[in-house]
């Protein structure tokens, strides 16, 4: 069995990249990082590093294109900011909507392409890191159990019933995440989650926020925020 590993050099892709790995072995087990139109592209360049690091190769694919129409304030084309509140605060002024870092239908899109890259390279399986702390209260849908659940059928049936989904983190949050990616001895030093690009994380956007609860909640501090 080979896997596949949507793989954007964030936290909890590296963490399943590293579960995939130890499952597998590193030489059955590719990476694939996809650029979408994000403001920057310090994720991707740690993806590189972290696949290196990990001796598995990295495909990489350009999917900017589909969302030059969008306004999400994580992409390059638009003028919004990027919130700097919490996930639930966002939500609280949303209207059930999800939160304005929502890329439309950005998972089923990922998942959708990595499953011919996936199925050219035959690999049985793709592994993406969603959890449930980003699908609570409808921030980002496609990362809820129902759109996993509903994704692993559509891509088993037509695949011809040659590949599945492995969400690893969707009924779990992003606590359980950093736990387990501590057992696996994740370098998490070398990832990158904040949606802002600076030599350090910002702290306050809501990722950074998620993240350093993550770490604390483990009784830990986030290596890139050591020393601040």
């Amino acid at each position: 069995m080979k896997a596949l590993v949507l793989f954007s050099g964030g936290l909890d892709s590296t963490t399943c990249l590293a579960l995939a790995i130890k499952k597998y072995g590193a030489e059955n087990v590719i990476a694939l990082s996809i650029t979408y139109g994000q403001k920057h592209d310090k994720e991707t360049r740690c993806a590189e590093k972290i696949a290196e690091y990990y001796k598995v190769p990295l495909k990489r694919l350009d999917l900017a294109a589909i969302f030059a129409d969008s306004d999400c304030s994580l992409l390059s084309g638009s003028d919004k900011e990027i919130p700097k509140e919490t996930y639930a605060e966002q939500l609280a002024g949303s209207e059930g909507k999800p939160v304005s870092t929502y890329v439309p239908f950005r998972n089923g899109l990922f998942l959708s392409s990595a499953a011919s890259v996936a199925l050219s390279n035959d690999c049985g399986v793709i592994y993406y890191g969603a959890h449930s702390d980003d699908a609570a209260g409808n921030a980002y849908p496609d990362c809820s159990t129902g759109f996993n659940n509903a994704m692993n059928q559509a891509i088993y049936i037509g695949s011809g019933q040659q590949l599945t989904i492995e969400a690893p983190f969707v009924e779990l949050n992003k606590a359980d995440v950093v736990r387990i990616g501590t057992e696996l001895g994740v370098p998490f030093e070398m990832t990158w989650s904040c949606y802002e690009g600076g030599e350090k994380p910002c702290g306050v956007c809501g990722t950074c926020r998620d993240r350093a609860a993550a770490f604390a909640a483990n009784g830990l501090v986030d290596p890139l925020l050591k020393g601040e």
